[in-house]
């Protein structure tokens, strides 16, 4: 059974041992678990992240000299080992990322592939492992500090489905990427942060939940209606151009998903008969899901 490395980025670097598409022992990460620093990454220059990335990969491999690839997820617009864009990590905008890590980590005494992918997409193939559908077409919203939009089985193509255009409004400009109208702009932890400068998103959607009149009640009750529309054009517009099926819905802020109201919207946008065999259903957002994920795309492109 071959041994795989599974990383990710997000806020932090994690980095797990992967066998058998189950993870082996713990995972490292920098920095560590109870630190929440968001802007800790982005502060890296690209040299320095490829060698915070290859510290981590190391203190997993430890003596294991059989390790067959390194699978590594990372926001942005990922093709043939090269960032050509991630407007959450703008330091490996243009990098040759695989070509990067692959020299590092033979610095530090291993030789092995390097695949590098879209998260989103390592969180679909994770999700894909972990619940037995290797042999599925699955589809997954990741609700993070950006929106994520991936895959399983990978398919030639951008799939930066965050970035779908889901109003016409030119006030909507609060996306990471600088575009106007897009989901991440609407629904992005950053974007909800930017809208709502007097609260968190935690208040927002606790204020709409708890009832009552006001000002602010009224301006939090109609945000979320306007969240949940979000992401329910943006799945239409995937139902419409890649068919029905099942959409799997993860992330730190899944937890704002009503899915009543989510259905609901979807019902409103989606009319033609064939295309109405959908499903919907929440994940929890694990770590491991996320490793997992990456380890086994890299393992089956290096194939």
């Amino acid at each position: 059974m071959a041994k795989t490395i599974g990383v990710t980025l997000s806020h932090r670097v994690s980095v797990g041992l992967v066998l058998d598409h189950k993870l082996v022992g713990p995972l490292h990460s920098f920095p560590t678990l109870d630190v929440d620093d968001d802007s800790s990454l982005v502060e890296l220059h690209t040299e320095g992240l490829v060698r915070t990335i290859c510290e981590q990969v190391r203190l997993v491999v430890g003596d294991h000299d059989d390790i067959s690839a390194v699978g590594v997820a990372l926001p942005g617009i990922v093709k043939h080992g090269v960032v050509e864009d991630s407007p959450n990590l703008p330091q490996l905008k243009g990098a040759r990322i695989a070509e990067l890590l692959g020299a590092e980590l033979r610095n530090h005494g291993l030789q092995t592939f390097v695949h590098v992918l879209n998260d989103a997409d390592g969180v679909a193939a994770g999700l894909a492992a972990t619940i037995g559908k290797l042999d599925s077409f699955i589809r997954v919203w990741t609700l993070g500090i950006g929106i994520g939009y991936g895959r399983y089985p990978f398919g030639e193509g951008v799939w930066e489905g965050g970035h779908t255009i889901v109003t016409l409004d030119d006030k909507e400009n609060y996306c990471g990427c600088g575009g106007r109208g897009h989901i991440e702009g609407i629904m992005g932890h950053r974007a909800m942060r930017l809208r709502f400068l007097d609260m968190e998103p935690e208040e927002v959607f606790a204020i709409a939940r708890k009832g009552g009149s006001g000002k602010d009640v009224a301006r939090c009750r109609d945000f979320v209606r306007l969240w949940h529309k979000a992401l329910a054009a943006g799945t239409a517009t995937q139902i419409h151009m890649g068919g029905p099926g099942r959409f799997l819905i993860t992330g730190f802020n899944a937890k704002y998903v009503d899915l009543a109201m989510l259905k609901d919207y979807i019902h409103q946008m989606v009319k033609m008969s064939p295309l109405q065999s959908y499903a919907l259903e929440i994940v929890d957002d694990k770590p491991e899901t996320r490793i997992i994920g990456s380890a086994v795309a890299a393992e089956q492109a290096a194939c």
